[in-house]
Formats: C-alpha cells, sequence, structure tokens
C-alpha cells in the first residue's frame, strides 16, 4: 500500500506539475522529486520484501494493509510538510517580503 499511495501521490504532483511547467512558480517540480524518490525507496523495498516472504508477499494480513496504508499517507503528509517548509522559506510569491516592508 505505501507504494501505491506515494506513486499515486506522484502522478497526480507530476500532472499538475506539467500543466504550470514553463512557471513552476510554486516549485511543484520538488514536491514531485520528493514523491517520486519516496515511490522508488517503496519500490526497491517491495523488491527485497518479495524476495524474503515470495507467495506470502502477495496475502497480507489486514493489520499489516491498515500499517501500511498509514505509513504511506504518513509518508505523503511528509512530503507535503517539507515542500511547504520550502515554500516558506524561500517565498517565491514574496509575500513575506512584502508584509514585512510595510
Amino acid at each position: 500500500m505505501t507504494l501505491l499511495i506515494t506513486i499515486i501521490a506522484a502522478i497526480i504532483c507530476t500532472i499538475i506539475w506539467y500543466k504550470t511547467a514553463p512557471q513552476d512558480k510554486m516549485k511543484i517540480s520538488v514536491l514531485c522529486f520528493i514523491y517520486w524518490g519516496a515511490s522508488l525507496m517503496w519500490f526497491v523495498d517491495a523488491i527485497f520484501e518479495y524476495a524474503e516472504f515470495r507467495e506470502k508477499f502477495f496475502t497480507p494480513s489486514l493489520y499489516e494493509m491498515v500499517n501500511d496504508t498509514f505509513l504511506g499517507v504518513s509518508a505523503v503528509a511528509l512530503g507535503l510538510v517539507v515542500w511547504i517548509a520550502k515554500l516558506l522559506i524561500t517565498d517565491p510569491k514574496h509575500i513575506f517580503k512584502r508584509r514585512f516592508k510595510q
């Protein structure tokens, strides 16, 4: 589930980035890199988990699925927090700059 959730987030983010690609004022490309990096990490994890468990990999328990779902949602939320922190630090629309100049 972690892999599926992060891939869905990466695809949605990439579509949004592609529509606003020439400007990219909000630095959505950074969010895309975060989600695609997380997807790659979970893909490698899935390969090693499959190598260890073989056929048990395809029949997870309900507890494992809920745990993986929570982990996937947490990874997406953490990616959003990092992206928002970057936006607040770089201030691409100069909102803080104008606000504190007054």
